[in-house]
C-alpha cells in the first residue's frame, strides 16, 4: 500500500518531502508531481525500481527514462552541451521540455541509448519536483504517468493513489498538473530537433 503525501503545490511542508526522500534512499518508487503531469521516480541507481516503473506502464526494455535534475548544474555532469545548446537549453530551463544529448560517462551505460550513447535530461519548474530533488542530492529516474490503455495521464494524486495503491510505494499529491507530456528536444546532431510537441512552446527551438 502507497504512502500517500498531500503536500502544498508551492510551498510544499519541509518535513513531507523528507519523508518522500527518505523513502527514495530505501529504494522506493513514486508518483510526483512535475510542471507537465505526473511521473514515476526512483533513484538511478535502483535497478528493481526502473524495472517496476517499466512493469507498471508495460514498457519494454528499450524504454528510455529521463533524468531529471533540481539545477543546470547537475544536468551538466550528465550530458556533453555545445555552446549553442548550452546558451538554448539554458534559457529553456526550468521547463516542461525533455533534451536528448549525448551521454557524460556519469550516466550508466544501461541509461543510455545503446547506439548514440545519448540520454534525455530536463528540470522541471515545480516547486514540488524541486524541493524532492534539491533534498535528495541526485537526479531521478523517471518516466511520465501515463497507464497502458489510457488516453489520458491521471492529473490528480488521489487518482493515482487508487489506481496504483498496490504497486508504487508513496504518492506525492500536489493537485492537478495537467494532462500534456514534455516537449521533447533531439540535440544528438549538434542542431535542435523537435520529435514530440508537449507543454513546452516548441517554436523557440
Amino acid at each position: 500500500m502507497a504512502r500517500y503525501f498531500d503536500v502544498h503545490p508551492t510551498d510544499p511542508q519541509p518535513r513531507a518531502i523528507a519523508q518522500v526522500v527518505a523513502m527514495l534512499r530505501d529504494d522506493a518508487v513514486i508518483a510526483y508531481p512535475t510542471d507537465s503531469m505526473y511521473a514515476l521516480g526512483t533513484r538511478i541507481d535502483n535497478h528493481d525500481g526502473a524495472d517496476r516503473i517499466r512493469r507498471i506502464r508495460h514498457l519494454d526494455d528499450r524504454h528510455h527514462f529521463t533524468l531529471v535534475c533540481c539545477d543546470f548544474a547537475q544536468l551538466g555532469q550528465l550530458v556533453h552541451l555545445d555552446n549553442s545548446a548550452f546558451r538554448a537549453i539554458k534559457s529553456a530551463t526550468p521547463g516542461p521540455y525533455t533534451f536528448i544529448l549525448p551521454a557524460t560517462p556519469e550516466v550508466p551505460r544501461r541509461l543510455a541509448h545503446a547506439k548514440k550513447r545519448s540520454v534525455g535530461v530536463r528540470i522541471p519548474d515545480d516547486p514540488v519536483a524541486l524541493a524532492i530533488l534539491r533534498e535528495l542530492g541526485e537526479p531521478l529516474l523517471s518516466s511520465s504517468l501515463l497507464m497502458p490503455g489510457h488516453d489520458w495521464p491521471m492529473t490528480e494524486g488521489w487518482q493515482i493513489k487508487e489506481e496504483l495503491d498496490d504497486v508504487l510505494d508513496a504518492v506525492v499529491d500536489a493537485g492537478d498538473r495537467g494532462n500534456e507530456p514534455t516537449t521533447v528536444v533531439d540535440w544528438t546532431s549538434g542542431a535542435p530537433e523537435v520529435v514530440r510537441e508537449g507543454a513546452g512552446d516548441p517554436s523557440r527551438f
